[in-house]
Protein backbone atom coordinates (compact mmCIF):
# COMPACT_ATOMS: atom_id res chain seq x y z
CA UNK A 1 0.00 0.00 0.00
CA UNK A 2 1.40 3.24 -1.10
CA UNK A 3 2.03 6.05 2.13
CA UNK A 4 0.85 9.67 1.15
CA UNK A 5 2.06 12.63 3.59
CA UNK A 6 -0.67 15.44 2.74
CA UNK A 7 0.37 18.59 4.21
CA UNK A 8 -2.67 20.80 5.17
CA UNK A 9 -6.26 19.88 6.65
CA UNK A 10 -8.15 22.59 4.55
CA UNK A 11 -10.28 22.10 1.74
CA UNK A 12 -8.08 21.43 -0.46
CA UNK A 13 -5.98 18.87 1.83
CA UNK A 14 -8.97 16.92 2.59
CA UNK A 15 -10.22 15.97 -0.69
CA UNK A 16 -6.94 15.31 -2.01
CA UNK A 17 -6.87 12.97 0.90
CA UNK A 18 -10.10 11.37 -0.10
CA UNK A 19 -9.50 10.43 -3.75
CA UNK A 20 -5.95 8.93 -2.09
CA UNK A 21 -8.03 7.17 0.34
CA UNK A 22 -10.73 5.94 -1.83
CA UNK A 23 -7.74 4.56 -3.99
CA UNK A 24 -6.55 2.62 -1.36
CA UNK A 25 -3.55 4.95 -0.37
CA UNK A 26 -2.50 4.95 3.15
CA UNK A 27 -2.81 8.49 3.69
CA UNK A 28 -1.86 10.80 6.73
CA UNK A 29 -2.43 14.00 7.01
CA UNK A 30 -0.79 16.94 9.11
CA UNK A 31 -2.42 20.32 9.89
CA UNK A 32 -0.28 23.15 11.69
CA UNK A 33 -2.95 24.39 13.77
CA UNK A 34 -5.04 22.50 16.19
CA UNK A 35 -8.39 21.98 13.44
CA UNK A 36 -10.07 20.72 10.81
CA UNK A 37 -10.12 23.56 8.15
CA UNK A 38 -7.42 26.58 7.38
CA UNK A 39 -8.71 29.65 7.11
CA UNK A 40 -9.71 30.48 3.87
CA UNK A 41 -11.32 27.12 4.03
CA UNK A 42 -13.31 28.27 7.13
CA UNK A 43 -14.35 31.56 6.48
CA UNK A 44 -15.33 29.96 2.65
CA UNK A 45 -19.14 30.83 1.17
CA UNK A 46 -19.43 27.57 -0.33
CA UNK A 47 -20.76 28.49 -3.21
CA UNK A 48 -20.63 25.87 -6.33
CA UNK A 49 -21.45 28.11 -8.77
CA UNK A 50 -19.35 27.55 -11.77
CA UNK A 51 -21.23 29.62 -14.03
CA UNK A 52 -21.76 32.48 -12.08
CA UNK A 53 -18.04 32.58 -11.62
CA UNK A 54 -17.74 32.88 -15.40
CA UNK A 55 -19.09 36.59 -15.03
CA UNK A 56 -15.21 37.51 -13.86
CA UNK A 57 -13.02 34.24 -14.07
CA UNK A 58 -11.75 32.00 -16.91
CA UNK A 59 -13.83 29.19 -18.78
CA UNK A 60 -11.42 26.53 -16.94
CA UNK A 61 -13.44 27.24 -14.00
CA UNK A 62 -16.58 26.72 -15.84
CA UNK A 63 -15.27 23.04 -16.77
CA UNK A 64 -13.21 22.55 -13.94
CA UNK A 65 -16.02 23.35 -11.73
CA UNK A 66 -19.12 22.39 -13.36
CA UNK A 67 -18.71 18.35 -11.36
CA UNK A 68 -18.18 19.72 -8.23
CA UNK A 69 -21.72 19.05 -6.69
CA UNK A 70 -22.04 15.89 -7.57
CA UNK A 71 -18.78 15.39 -6.33
CA UNK A 72 -19.95 17.04 -2.85
CA UNK A 73 -23.26 15.21 -2.98
CA UNK A 74 -21.20 11.72 -3.06
CA UNK A 75 -18.55 12.36 -0.89
CA UNK A 76 -20.94 13.88 2.07
CA UNK A 77 -24.64 13.16 0.89
CA UNK A 78 -27.22 15.27 2.19
CA UNK A 79 -24.81 18.43 2.76
CA UNK A 80 -25.78 20.26 -0.66
CA UNK A 81 -28.50 22.08 -1.27
CA UNK A 82 -29.20 22.35 -5.02
CA UNK A 83 -31.44 25.31 -5.28
CA UNK A 84 -29.69 27.11 -7.75
CA UNK A 85 -28.31 31.25 -7.57
CA UNK A 86 -30.47 33.98 -8.08
CA UNK A 87 -28.23 37.11 -9.32
CA UNK A 88 -30.86 40.46 -9.25
CA UNK A 89 -29.60 44.33 -9.16
CA UNK A 90 -31.57 47.59 -8.17
CA UNK A 91 -33.44 48.82 -11.73
CA UNK A 92 -31.07 51.62 -11.53
CA UNK A 93 -28.24 49.05 -11.95
CA UNK A 94 -30.11 47.18 -14.63
CA UNK A 95 -26.80 47.46 -16.96
CA UNK A 96 -25.10 45.58 -14.58
CA UNK A 97 -27.84 42.54 -14.96
CA UNK A 98 -27.46 42.67 -18.51
CA UNK A 99 -23.66 43.16 -18.26
CA UNK A 100 -23.67 39.68 -16.12
CA UNK A 101 -26.13 38.22 -18.26
CA UNK A 102 -23.66 38.72 -21.60
CA UNK A 103 -20.51 36.82 -20.07
CA UNK A 104 -22.35 33.99 -18.18
CA UNK A 105 -24.42 31.03 -19.67
CA UNK A 106 -26.76 28.59 -18.29
CA UNK A 107 -29.32 30.78 -16.94
CA UNK A 108 -32.81 32.22 -17.52
CA UNK A 109 -34.44 35.73 -17.27
CA UNK A 110 -36.81 35.77 -14.70
CA UNK A 111 -39.34 38.99 -14.10
CA UNK A 112 -41.10 40.17 -10.54
CA UNK A 113 -43.65 37.31 -10.58
CA UNK A 114 -40.72 34.74 -11.29
CA UNK A 115 -38.47 36.08 -8.69
CA UNK A 116 -41.36 36.04 -6.10
CA UNK A 117 -42.03 32.86 -6.52
CA UNK A 118 -38.27 32.03 -6.24
CA UNK A 119 -38.04 34.16 -3.08
CA UNK A 120 -41.14 35.58 -1.44
CA UNK A 121 -38.92 37.65 0.65
CA UNK A 122 -37.72 39.17 -2.31
CA UNK A 123 -41.15 40.10 -4.12
CA UNK A 124 -41.80 43.95 -5.37
CA UNK A 125 -38.14 44.40 -4.35
CA UNK A 126 -36.45 43.81 -7.71
CA UNK A 127 -37.85 44.01 -11.31
CA UNK A 128 -35.78 41.48 -12.98
CA UNK A 129 -33.25 38.75 -12.04
CA UNK A 130 -30.88 35.38 -13.59
CA UNK A 131 -31.54 32.36 -12.15
CA UNK A 132 -28.92 29.73 -12.61
CA UNK A 133 -31.05 26.40 -11.88
CA UNK A 134 -28.13 24.36 -12.25
CA UNK A 135 -25.87 25.38 -9.34
CA UNK A 136 -25.79 24.69 -5.64
CA UNK A 137 -24.36 25.27 -1.98
CA UNK A 138 -23.00 24.60 1.15
CA UNK A 139 -22.00 25.39 4.49
CA UNK A 140 -18.08 24.74 4.33
CA UNK A 141 -17.62 24.39 8.20
CA UNK A 142 -20.48 21.19 8.51
CA UNK A 143 -19.01 19.55 5.46
CA UNK A 144 -15.47 19.92 6.29
CA UNK A 145 -16.58 18.33 9.64
CA UNK A 146 -18.01 15.61 8.10
CA UNK A 147 -15.15 14.81 5.08
CA UNK A 148 -13.06 14.69 7.96
CA UNK A 149 -14.90 11.91 10.08
CA UNK A 150 -15.34 9.78 6.95
CA UNK A 151 -11.67 10.00 6.11
CA UNK A 152 -10.63 8.93 9.52
CA UNK A 153 -13.71 6.09 9.44
CA UNK A 154 -11.69 5.40 5.78
CA UNK A 155 -8.43 5.01 7.99
CA UNK A 156 -6.80 8.35 7.19
CA UNK A 157 -4.73 9.48 10.30
CA UNK A 158 -4.78 13.35 11.41
CA UNK A 159 -2.08 14.96 12.94
CA UNK A 160 -3.35 18.49 13.76
CA UNK A 161 -1.42 21.23 16.04
CA UNK A 162 1.98 19.87 14.17
CA UNK A 163 4.59 21.41 12.71
CA UNK A 164 7.11 20.07 10.06
CA UNK A 165 7.29 16.44 10.19
CA UNK A 166 9.85 13.82 8.38
CA UNK A 167 8.43 12.42 4.85
CA UNK A 168 10.69 9.59 5.45
CA UNK A 169 8.57 6.55 5.76
CA UNK A 170 6.34 8.15 3.00
CA UNK A 171 5.98 7.80 -0.62
CA UNK A 172 4.82 10.71 -2.31
CA UNK A 173 4.20 14.37 -0.01
CA UNK A 174 1.58 16.24 -1.23
CA UNK A 175 1.68 20.11 -0.05
CA UNK A 176 -2.03 22.03 0.09
CA UNK A 177 -0.67 24.82 2.84
CA UNK A 178 -2.13 27.80 0.38
CA UNK A 179 -0.03 30.96 1.42
CA UNK A 180 2.54 29.10 3.51
CA UNK A 181 4.15 27.76 0.89
CA UNK A 182 6.89 29.83 -0.43
CA UNK A 183 6.30 30.31 -4.46
CA UNK A 184 7.08 33.54 -5.87
CA UNK A 185 4.22 32.89 -8.05
CA UNK A 186 1.45 32.98 -5.50
CA UNK A 187 -0.06 36.36 -4.09
CA UNK A 188 -2.27 36.94 -1.31
CA UNK A 189 -6.00 38.04 -2.35
CA UNK A 190 -7.18 39.05 1.02
CA UNK A 191 -11.24 38.30 1.54
CA UNK A 192 -14.04 39.21 4.23
CA UNK A 193 -17.27 38.06 5.34
CA UNK A 194 -19.47 38.73 8.07
CA UNK A 195 -22.41 36.10 9.26
CA UNK A 196 -26.15 37.47 10.36
CA UNK A 197 -28.57 36.25 11.87
CA UNK A 198 -32.19 37.13 11.53
CA UNK A 199 -35.88 35.49 11.48
CA UNK A 200 -37.47 38.81 9.45
CA UNK A 201 -35.62 37.03 6.22
CA UNK A 202 -35.56 33.77 4.85
CA UNK A 203 -33.74 32.77 1.23
CA UNK A 204 -33.84 29.13 -0.05
CA UNK A 205 -30.62 29.78 -1.96
CA UNK A 206 -27.55 32.05 -2.30
CA UNK A 207 -28.56 35.77 -3.94
CA UNK A 208 -26.26 37.87 -5.75
CA UNK A 209 -26.57 41.90 -5.59
CA UNK A 210 -25.11 43.53 -8.18
CA UNK A 211 -23.94 46.92 -7.64
CA UNK A 212 -20.64 49.07 -9.77
CA UNK A 213 -18.85 49.04 -6.81
CA UNK A 214 -19.86 47.17 -3.90
CA UNK A 215 -21.47 43.76 -4.95
CA UNK A 216 -22.06 40.91 -2.77
CA UNK A 217 -23.56 37.56 -2.03
CA UNK A 218 -25.75 36.15 0.74
CA UNK A 219 -25.57 32.74 1.78
CA UNK A 220 -28.56 31.02 3.67
CA UNK A 221 -27.13 28.75 6.86
CA UNK A 222 -28.78 26.77 9.55
CA UNK A 223 -30.64 28.87 12.59
CA UNK A 224 -31.58 31.85 9.98
CA UNK A 225 -27.83 32.91 9.64
CA UNK A 226 -26.66 34.49 6.46
CA UNK A 227 -22.84 34.49 5.18
CA UNK A 228 -22.19 38.15 3.65
CA UNK A 229 -19.16 38.45 1.38
CA UNK A 230 -17.46 39.32 -1.85
CA UNK A 231 -14.55 41.53 -0.41
CA UNK A 232 -11.25 41.02 -2.71
CA UNK A 233 -8.61 43.04 -1.79
CA UNK A 234 -4.94 42.43 -2.87
CA UNK A 235 -3.09 42.71 0.48
CA UNK A 236 -1.55 40.02 2.43
CA UNK A 237 -2.36 41.44 5.75
CA UNK A 238 -4.55 38.68 7.97
CA UNK A 239 -5.99 40.70 10.53
CA UNK A 240 -9.94 41.41 11.53
CA UNK A 241 -12.18 42.73 9.13
CA UNK A 242 -12.13 46.80 8.66
CA UNK A 243 -14.36 49.32 9.43
CA UNK A 244 -14.99 50.16 5.31
CA UNK A 245 -15.36 46.50 4.36
CA UNK A 246 -17.69 46.08 6.95
CA UNK A 247 -19.97 49.20 6.42
CA UNK A 248 -20.40 48.52 2.70
CA UNK A 249 -21.17 44.87 3.28
CA UNK A 250 -23.89 45.62 5.62
CA UNK A 251 -25.02 48.30 3.32
CA UNK A 252 -25.58 46.32 0.59
CA UNK A 253 -27.27 43.28 2.59
CA UNK A 254 -29.34 46.25 3.77
CA UNK A 255 -30.02 47.11 0.40
CA UNK A 256 -30.96 43.64 -0.70
CA UNK A 257 -33.33 43.37 2.00
CA UNK A 258 -34.40 45.96 4.76
CA UNK A 259 -34.57 43.25 7.69
CA UNK A 260 -31.15 43.05 7.65
CA UNK A 261 -30.71 46.68 9.36
CA UNK A 262 -32.16 44.67 12.46
CA UNK A 263 -30.28 41.23 12.07
CA UNK A 264 -28.11 40.07 14.73
CA UNK A 265 -23.88 40.06 13.51
CA UNK A 266 -22.72 36.74 15.04
CA UNK A 267 -19.08 36.97 13.10
CA UNK A 268 -16.89 38.90 11.21
CA UNK A 269 -13.86 37.25 9.78
CA UNK A 270 -10.86 37.99 7.01
CA UNK A 271 -8.65 35.72 5.49
CA UNK A 272 -5.98 35.27 2.76
CA UNK A 273 -6.29 33.16 -0.53
CA UNK A 274 -3.37 32.06 -2.23
CA UNK A 275 -3.84 32.98 -6.20
CA UNK A 276 -1.56 32.59 -9.18
CA UNK A 277 -1.51 35.34 -11.64
CA UNK A 278 -4.38 33.86 -13.81
CA UNK A 279 -6.28 33.30 -10.86
CA UNK A 280 -6.17 29.41 -11.79
CA UNK A 281 -5.25 26.63 -9.67
CA UNK A 282 -2.47 24.65 -10.70
CA UNK A 283 -1.30 20.92 -9.58
CA UNK A 284 2.51 20.34 -10.05
CA UNK A 285 5.26 18.34 -9.37
CA UNK A 286 7.87 19.77 -7.76
CA UNK A 287 11.92 19.11 -8.11
CA UNK A 288 11.79 17.78 -4.85
CA UNK A 289 9.28 14.88 -5.69
CA UNK A 290 6.65 16.67 -3.68
CA UNK A 291 3.55 17.33 -5.33
CA UNK A 292 1.37 20.63 -4.73
CA UNK A 293 -2.43 21.92 -5.08
CA UNK A 294 -2.10 25.77 -4.66
CA UNK A 295 -4.01 28.75 -6.39
CA UNK A 296 -7.61 27.92 -5.88
CA UNK A 297 -8.14 31.67 -5.34
CA UNK A 298 -12.07 32.75 -4.49
CA UNK A 299 -12.92 29.04 -5.86
CA UNK A 300 -11.82 26.54 -3.07
CA UNK A 301 -14.73 24.38 -2.38
CA UNK A 302 -15.79 24.94 -6.54
CA UNK A 303 -12.65 23.40 -7.78
CA UNK A 304 -10.72 21.37 -5.22
CA UNK A 305 -12.71 18.01 -6.16
CA UNK A 306 -11.62 19.00 -9.67
CA UNK A 307 -7.62 19.42 -8.58
CA UNK A 308 -7.67 16.74 -5.92
CA UNK A 309 -8.31 14.25 -8.93
CA UNK A 310 -5.64 15.61 -10.97
CA UNK A 311 -3.10 15.24 -7.98
CA UNK A 312 -4.23 11.25 -7.36
CA UNK A 313 -3.71 10.62 -11.09
CA UNK A 314 -0.30 12.03 -11.50
CA UNK A 315 0.92 10.26 -7.96
CA UNK A 316 -0.79 6.64 -8.67
CA UNK A 317 0.40 7.42 -12.72
CA UNK A 318 4.03 8.53 -11.62
CA UNK A 319 3.89 5.31 -9.03
CA UNK A 320 2.65 2.99 -12.06
CA UNK A 321 5.13 4.09 -14.41
CA UNK A 322 8.35 4.02 -11.18
CA UNK A 323 6.49 0.14 -11.06
CA UNK A 324 7.17 -0.58 -14.68
CA UNK A 325 11.06 0.66 -14.29
CA UNK A 326 11.84 -1.19 -11.18
CA UNK A 327 10.26 -4.27 -12.90
CA UNK A 328 12.20 -3.68 -15.98
CA UNK A 329 15.37 -3.30 -13.82
CA UNK A 330 14.89 -6.83 -12.04
CA UNK A 331 13.82 -8.42 -15.90
CA UNK A 332 17.57 -6.90 -17.03
CA UNK A 333 19.29 -8.27 -13.92
CA UNK A 334 17.71 -11.50 -14.00
CA UNK A 335 18.47 -11.83 -17.67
Amino acid sequence: MRRVLVKGAGVAGLTVAHELAARAASVTVVEIRGQIGGKASWLAGGMLAPWCERESAEEAVVTLGRTSAEWWDTTVPGLVTKAGTLVVAHARDASELARFAARTRNCESVGEEALAALEPDLAGRFRQGLFFAGEAHLDPRRVLEALAGKLRAMGVVFLLDRGEIAPSGFDQVIDCTGMARADHDLRSVRGEMLILRTREVSLARPVRLLHPRHPIYVVPRTDHQFMVGATMIESDHDGPITVRSLMELLNAAYALHPAFGEAEIVETGAGVRPAYPDNLPRVTHRKDGAITINGLYRHGFLLSPAMARQAADLFFNSSADLESENEADRQRQSA
